[in-house]
């Protein structure tokens, strides 16, 4: 049977800076390290974006020569951890930007990388409306991570509304569902722990939610509340409104244990698509 190990969230929020961005969330990455973590997870776009008239303009390079994947692929490599970076703007070579999580190894290398799937294109108020698709392309495959710690289904933010992403992640195989986000706050009091208490309770998984807080260049506020969730649905950590690490206590038997007491992911059955009336 697996160990249990201890996972942390970091929650930043990113400045104009993108080496100040880089310097404080590697030192909160020490911390959580430091603190026990086995992994440590970091928000989407730790290391910067800006909100334009809507649009979302992220720190973003070409993969190969990201500084950011480089400095924190040196931090996975020089402390032999795990860790899961939120999401970075990455270019590709026809121009578009995706907003890519990465999963370093102990070994530096890149584990796993996903790019969002679900685009943040909303009309919150009468004068107040985003569109991530203007600057974003979406990514197209989910995508599950398996680690000698537990396996890891990846998302990021406005993926979090679509449950049926993390019943397919959960049906291959993952135990820990990553949600980084920098979820906006007026949608995250009404929705951020509910939401990621639903995913846990409905696929028995562990949720992991770093996500930042505060006012982001541009205007943009996040709701901050990183959250830890367990496979209950019970939150384990919260890291309210403020910079810093939360960590929390996985075990992958809890896993076992709810899917075995509410075995809902065995319990699909086909049905026929309801007719308009």
């Amino acid at each position: 049977m697996a160990r249990t190990f201890t996972i942390a969230c970091v929650q930043n929020c990113a400045e104009a800076d993108v080496d100040r961005n880089i310097s404080v969330c590697r030192d909160l990455a020490l911390d959580a390290l430091a603190k026990g973590a086995a992994l440590v997870a970091l928000p989407e776009y730790f290391s910067g974006v800006r909100l334009e008239g809507g649009r979302f303009h992220p720190v973003a390079f070409p993969e190969k020569k990201h500084p950011v994947l480089v400095a924190f692929t040196e931090l996975a490599c020089d402390r032999r951890s795990w860790l899961l970076l939120g999401s970075l703007g990455v270019t590709s070579e026809d121009g578009r930007i995706f907003n890519r999580s990465y999963l370093l190894g102990p070994d530096g290398a890149v584990a796993a990388k996903y790019d969002k799937i679900h685009l943040f294109d909303v009309d919150l108020s009468a004068d107040y409306s985003v569109r991530e698709s203007a600057t974003i392309a979406p990514g197209a495959q989910a995508v599950v991570a398996r680690t000698p710690l537990i396996s890891i289904g990846m998302s990021v933010c406005y993926d979090l509304r679509f449950a049926q992403l993390y019943r397919a992640l959960a049906l291959a195989g993952a135990e820990v569902l990553a949600v980084p986000a920098a979820f906006t706050k007026r949608t995250g009091e009404a929705h951020w722990h509910v939401l990621n208490r639903a995913r846990a309770i409905e696929t028995g998984s562990y949720v992991v939610a770093p996500c930042q807080y505060g006012t982001l260049p541009g205007g943009g506020q996040c709701f901050g509340h990183s959250l830890i969730v367990d496979p209950w649905g019970r939150v384990l950590a919260d890291g309210g409104e403020a910079a810093g690490v939360i960590l929390a206590e996985i075990d992958p038997a809890k896993v076992t244990e709810a899917r075995n007491s509410i075995p809902a992911l065995k319990h699909d059955r086909p049905f026929a698509a309801p007719s308009l009336a």
